[in-house]
């Protein structure tokens, strides 16, 4: 459970300095929160910490992706490619802005395939989103080359690889754009949660206008007075939010580095296993290891490996089963069932592309998929919990 694992003290002091000006909300109220901006110092540490120019802070990181798409233009009459191994937020947030996804195959990596943009493009692509699943990297400097040859712009998803990096940079900050989840689950957690990045101060100002009704945050007039060029919502971060977030935040190397250590035990009991591979890891070194990916060489020695694993109490994952993460089982997405009754934006006459989503055109997600068993890694794992954990491997590799 990552950064959850780690919620203490220091979270409760951030907290309370909120707490004790009354002030929740981020903008405004600058005399009662006596210098209290939590939002604003997490967004310029993320930013810090990611190497890059701008960060906002938003609700979810599905809010995250919407704010994003917007600020880049995404919309009606576009479609955008995504990998098929994903969670269901990522296609979600295609679909609100009205323009619509294109599945695309994974490679070894477990994550977009560059390949995939040259055969899945058309004429009405105007964006990729390559999601660095699992906390680990796709080939993200493939990915941008054949992007920019294309004239295509690039959303990262970084939900599940906050911490992760390729070859020295952090993920997020390759493309046009990246986000950020901090739900309960995720590497570094503000209850809920999310965070766009970029080094575009044009798609910046976009994304912090929009996700605050247009406001333009003038400082030099006071909230409500200032000038607006274009409508918006609301997908503010809290400041409560904020507070757990820069406590979180600062904890993130350590949490990483825990959980490299604990992966890399697991990982060797593992190898031991004949028949047992491994993800590729496109940079080891920049690897989250919030999870850890091995593959039998057949589907139906993995589900069996995965039965006897459970029976010795280690639970693992088969992504090609799931319900959230593999678009081949969404069947209310497959039914083109959106919140709109008209099936909007399926049915738009702006979308004049023919689009499918066929198992037979995600050929390498069927095969590794099926036979690929994913489980998480904790930040803190005891001697004797690694111990359990080598010993159950090791006797469910005894029966297979």
């Amino acid at each position: 459970m990552a950064g959850a694992e780690l919620i203490g003290q220091e979270e409760l002091k951030e907290v309370m300095d909120v707490m004790e000006t009354g002030v929740l909300m981020r903008y405004g109220f600058d005399k009662e929160r006596k210098g209290v901006f939590k939002v604003r110092r997490f967004e310029e540490e993320f930013a810090k910490y990611c190497g890059v120019k701008y960060a906002l802070g938003v609700t979810s990181g599905s809010a995250a992706l919407k704010v994003a798409l917007t600020a880049m233009d995404v919309g009606p009459g576009d479609e955008v490619l995504v990998p098929a191994f994903t969670f269901l937020a990522t296609y979600e947030a295609v679909l609100e802005v009205g323009a619509i996804p294109v599945m695309c195959d994974i490679d070894d990596t477990l994550n977009f395939d560059p390949d995939e943009i040259e055969k899945k493009k058309t004429r009405y692509t105007k964006a990729v989103i390559p999601v660095h699943m699992c906390g680990s990297a796709a080939k993200i400097d493939k990915i941008m080359r054949i992007a920019r040859k294309n004239k295509l712009l690039v959303l990262e998803d970084n939900a599940q690889g906050c911490g992760a990096s390729f070859k020295g940079k952090k993920l997020g900050g390759f493309g046009d754009m990246g986000i950020f989840s901090f739900d309960y689950y995720k590497t570094v957690t503000t209850g809920e949660g999310g965070m766009v990045i970029t080094n575009n101060k044009k798609l910046y100002l976009r994304s912090e206008w929009y996700s605050d009704h247009g406001h333009d945050h003038n400082p030099k007039v006071g909230r409500a007075l200032e000038g607006r060029t274009i409508l918006g919502f609301n997908y503010r971060m809290n400041e409560l939010q904020g507070a757990v977030g820069l406590a979180q935040l600062r904890k993130l190397d350590y949490i990483v580095a825990e959980q490299k250590k604990n992966k890399q035990t697991i990982k060797e009991a593992l190898a031991q296993v004949p028949g047992v591979g491994f993800r590729t890891l496109p940079d080891p070194d920049g690897d989250s290891a919030t999870f850890l990916a091995f593959h039998l060489p057949e589907e139906k020695q993995a589900l069996k490996f995965q039965k006897l694993l459970s029976a010795y109490g280690l639970d693992t994952t088969c992504y090609k089963s799931n319900k959230w993460h593999y678009v081949p089982n969404w069947e209310h997405f497959l039914a083109f069932s959106t919140a709109n009754s008209k099936k909007y934006p399926f049915a738009d006459k702006a979308n004049k592309g023919k689009v499918k989503y066929s198992r037979k055109s995600i050929p390498f997600a069927e095969d590794i998929l099926g036979r690929t068993l994913v489980m998480g890694i904790s930040v803190k794992m005891s001697s004797e919990k690694l111990a359990a954990i080598a010993n159950a491997i090791a006797n469910a590799a005894k029966k297979m």
